[in-house]
């Protein structure tokens, strides 16, 4: 059993009555785990036949599983980037923003990456889709899944709140909106022991007060019409149905569509709380004037010659940034502090083009040449080993069953190693 506040336990007590020994009950049964299946890169029914797991749907999300296993993030499956591991019931929140291909979304507390990976699958690389993340180390861990995934419409971006919600750019031209705020964490108490000696009834106040702050960021950036979530994995009614009368008190211009809270007692996961929020009015998706994107002559004019030499597929929109040459989305307005901005294709090494794990990993069968390899191999190659191959000299992904897990350069029956370094699994 784990060691619970006594605070936390007593004020359990008075909000759930008659419920409250089934939910400490909860705490002697071992945390559930999920995976959601990648539908970027392959289908449902696909993923069935080759998944190394025994697979029970989540009912709250179709691309859903439960699983047993204590790290199903270890495989190869998951290097290919054809799942995600994501805590059952934290995969309810997405869905209630019914995403569209098409639209502009944004999730404004992005990292890791899991409900703003989410939205992108439902979202089929079409539009745009913003992920923010105010810390730049958790950042470039969400840059990593998105890029892991093979979601090529998504901007990355560290900036923020307050700025966010400033820019003129930004002000109004959102369709969808996810707010996944920081809170006191009480829902993965059993998931994330390490949270329970953080947590005080002073720590639910000031999250509270934080998530009031990037409530109202947020309702600057809805267009009218457009829908909001607001999520937390905590219990406290002062961070979650307290939180959003609040929000409704203060605007009025906001109507509660539903709203769905989550406990261990009741569903097969852990803690979580969803509301459904829509913007009073009529408003229509806004269009951008194109932009022409910066671009450095030299590198593009590589990058085509390697285009043409190596991949089946032609990539538009191409522009420069940080030294790296990306296809980036179209109809989108300036953003500040971007580490990702589309698809990042490659760029210069010693006067030569040298193309992105990215690319590698957004490339489907058919569009590149490949060297498939068995398990063993595949092993290897994740540690950063060269191999030896019949393949034909040049640029390659290393695939396994048919899914990329990285480039090769490949020469006279060698294939050397260009997974990224920060990649690579350790003995």
């Amino acid at each position: 059993m784990i060691d619970l506040p006594e605070a936390f336990k007593e004020r359990m007590k008075a909000q759930l009555g008659e419920e409250y020994q089934a939910f400490i009950n909860s705490y002697n049964l071992p945390a559930r785990r999920g995976i959601r299946v990648n539908t970027l890169k392959i289908s449902v029914e696909e993923f069935k036949k080759i998944s190394p797991f025994a697979l029970e749907p989540i009912p709250w999300e179709p691309n859903g599983f439960y699983v047993t296993d204590e790290k199903p993030g270890k495989t190869l499956l998951h290097a290919a980037g054809l799942y995600y591991v994501q805590e059952p019931s934290a995969m309810c929140a997405a869905p209630l923003l019914n995403v569209q291909p098409g639209e502009r979304v944004l999730d404004m507390c992005a990292a890791p990456g899991s409900k703003g990976t989410q939205l992108a699958q439902a979202m089929k690389g079409e539009g745009v889709i913003y992920l923010n993340e105010v810390d730049q180390s958790r950042a470039k861990i969400l840059s990593s899944n998105v890029e892991r995934l093979g979601i090529t419409n998504a901007v990355v971006t560290c900036t923020p709140l307050k700025r966010l919600s400033e820019w003129q750019f930004y002000r109004g031209s959102f369709d969808k909106i996810l707010v996944d705020a920081p809170c006191s964490g009480e829902g993965m108490f059993k998931k994330e022991p390490n949270a329970i000696p953080e947590w005080s009834p002073e720590n639910v106040l000031r999250c509270a007060a934080r998530q009031r702050e990037i409530l109202n960021c947020a309702a600057n950036l809805l267009r009218a019409g457009g829908l909001m979530v607001y999520s937390t994995c905590t219990f406290s009614r002062e961070e979650d149905e307290d939180q959003i009368a609040a929000f409704l008190s203060s605007h009025p211009d906001f109507e509660l569509v539903e709203e769905h809270k989550l406990y261990p007692h009741i569903v097969k996961g852990e803690g979580h709380y969803a509301a459904l929020l829509k913007k009073k009015g009529e408003g229509e998706h806004m269009i951008f004037k194109p932009r022409p994107p910066a671009v450095n002559a030299q590198p593009l004019k590589l990058y085509r010659q390697f285009e043409a030499e190596n991949l089946k597929v032609r990539f538009s929109n191409i522009g420069s940034m940080y030294y790296k040459e990306y296809s980036m989305p179209t109809d989108i307005p300036p953003a500040p502090k971007v580490l990702r901005q589309g698809l990042c294709l490659g760029g210069l090494e010693y006067n030569h083009f040298e193309p992105d794990h990215a690319l590698a990993m957004a490339l489907k069968a058919g569009e590149v040449n490949t060297v498939e390899v068995d398990e063993k191999t595949a092993l290897s190659y994740l540690l950063g080993n060269p191999f030896q191959t019949s393949s034909q000299n040049g640029w390659a992904v290393v695939t396994y069953l048919g899914y990329p897990l990285g480039w090769v350069k490949v020469t006279n029956g060698t294939a050397k190693n260009h997974l990224p370094k920060g990649l690579r699994i350790n003995t």
